[in-house]
């Protein structure tokens, strides 16, 4: 199964010693002094305690060995365990410093190298226009095609280089262009491009844009026909209202004169957008807003009015995989009532809209609605829904077949660390209780859906979730403080490890500090900081 989570890499020495990936020197050794005194052969007299405490404090000596070290710490950060045991380590191939440095840069080099020739990005969308009416009256369903296409390449570290090309065909006429854009960045705040277009719409043109401020943006493009040698100016402002909204103002001059001001909003859960557009002759409105219900499905609404424009249109869409997504919407306005299916994959789209009926008969809308509705929430509910679970059940499975081994190696390597942190997180919860201070009463780590089932008993080897209330309450600080770093994968964490494998996980905490209780989720490379007010019951 493909590892759908997603995080910075090389990061499992840092979770070891619990320390930011930005620690300094003298945090790296405040930690590495911290865990040798716990976990010192030394301090145990028990066979299996000391063979336990042994094995980890090798692994702490191993990772301060490494972090400590200036060119071992970069090679890890960037290459991890695999370029320290190769022929990046210290030894024969390479004995100097310099010579370290040296290969380190070379590698860097060829890593960007790499990484722009993976900055190739093709785009495109084909828009089958079809029609009901037509095909009724034996002129045939297609009403008309269109395409676009697209390839960005990142050609250097501030060069981009952008071929397109368009073509649409309508009854008997169509036309199309080929349009090339060079972008270069001048700062880092600011940029310019360079467009060309021949075909019906041939022109020239120039576009600069700048970040007056953390949040100010303006951008100026100037274009000139080279049909008719007229120019269009254009002049937009954006302005990020919060972190999630923003807003702009655009003027444009020229053979389609118009001011037009939007919004946007967007979070993890819905986004949200409206437009007002007035032109010598025209003006348009227009507002879409989308909610996602889960990680792979959604919904949306739009309404456009204006000139020649009325129109609203609803609908939904569920995620196929990482790359895929389909949609269905439905639409009534002034030009009829449609149908109109999208296909999304990577950068590519296929976009079918079916024209139903010009006539806008209100029994025929209201089917045209609530008959595919009903339909496709059939299909969800007895075909689709049963099939996606049991085809991830098997993907589980099959998952859980291929890393049991692995995983069992791991609990007992936990439940082990645990042991040995046992008195000291004893003694510290007895302190915080004394003191009405921080005390972790429930922990768990794992597989998020095994988390909402939180009540049930995770001793279970097979379990994807692991208790982990004795290792946080060990990490929380003389002062009722725990802090958990960003960007460390937190199954790194002394006493704590992988309880599936290849899946998404999260960290549920209960906890009591004076007199109130709290509780929280967090996703795995995300930082956590308690006691919070906000994590209150």
């Amino acid at each position: 199964m493909k590892e759908e989570e997603e995080g910075p890499p090389n990061r499992e020495l840092y979770a070891l010693l619990h320390i930011s990936p930005e620690a300094s020197d003298e945090e790296i050794r405040k930690a590495y002094r911290q865990w040798a005194q716990v976990y010192h052969p030394d301090k145990y007299q028990a066979p299996h305690m000391k063979d336990t405490a042994t094995e980890n404090f090798q692994r702490i000596c191993q990772a301060y060995e490494i972090l400590s070290d200036e060119n071992k710490r970069k090679i890890y950060d960037i290459y991890g365990m695999e370029g320290l045991a190769s022929g990046l380590e210290l030894g024969t191939k390479l004995n100097k410093a310099e010579e370290l440095k040296e290969e380190l840069e070379r590698l860097r080099k060829l890593k960007e190298q790499e990484k722009v020739s993976a900055h190739f990005r093709p785009s495109g969308t084909i828009l089958a226009n079809m029609s009901l009416p037509h095909l009724l009256h034996g002129h045939g369903i297609m009403r008309g095609m269109a395409m676009t296409s697209s390839v960005q390449s990142q050609i250097s570290k501030h060069n981009t280089l952008s071929i397109g090309g368009n073509l649409a065909v309508n009854g008997n006429s169509g036309g199309g262009a080929a349009t090339i854009v060079f972008g270069h960045r001048l700062s880092s705040v600011s940029s310019i491009e360079f467009i060309g277009s021949a075909g019906l719409q041939s022109l020239i043109g120039v576009q600069t844009s700048r970040n007056i401020s953390s949040h100010l943006t303006a951008t100026m493009g100037l274009s000139m026909s080279l049909r008719d040698g007229s120019l269009n100016l254009s002049n937009t402002w954006v302005r990020q209202l919060s972190e999630t909204a923003s807003g702009n103002i655009q003027l444009a001059l020229g053979s389609d004169s118009a001011v037009s001001v939007g919004w946007r909003k967007k979070n993890q859960k819905l986004s949200a957008a409206g437009e007002l557009k007035c032109g010598i002759d025209s003006f348009a409105a227009s507002a879409h807003y989308n909610h996602r219900f889960s990680s792979k499905s959604h919904g949306r609404i739009v309404g456009k009015i204006g000139s020649n424009a009325l129109e609203v249109e609803v609908g939904g869409g569920r995620k196929l995989s990482n790359f895929s997504t389909v949609r269905m919407l439905y639409s009534i306005g002034i030009q009829g009532i449609f149908w109109k299916f999208e296909l999304h994959r990577g950068g590519q789209k296929l976009i079918i809209p079916i024209l139903l009926s010009r006539h806008l008969d209100p029994v025929f809308a209201a089917g045209a609605f609530i008959i595919p509705t009903s339909v496709y929430f059939v299909l969800k509910k007895f075909v689709l829904k049963p099939y996606y679970l049991k085809r991830e059940k098997q993907k589980a499975l099959e998952n859980k077949e291929k890393t049991s081994a692995q995983v069992l190696e791991a609990r007992t390597a936990a439940d082990k660390a645990q042991k040995l942190l046992q008195n000291v997180a004893n003694r510290k919860t007895n302190k915080q209780l004394e003191i009405g201070g921080l005390v972790i009463t429930k922990a768990l780590y794992g597989n998020l859906k095994a988390l909402k089932k939180r009540d049930e008993p995770v001793e279970s080897n097979d379990s994807p979730v692991i208790d982990v209330k004795l290792p946080l309450n060990f990490l929380v600080s003389d002062s009722g403080q725990l802090q958990l770093h960003e960007g460390v994968k937190k199954s790194g964490i002394m006493g704590f490890c992988d309880p599936c494998p290849g899946e998404p996980k999260q960290l549920y905490v209960e906890y009591t500090y004076g007199d109130g209780r709290y509780e929280v989720t967090v996703d795995d490379y995300d930082k956590l900081v308690i006691p919070r007010e906000e994590h209150r019951i």
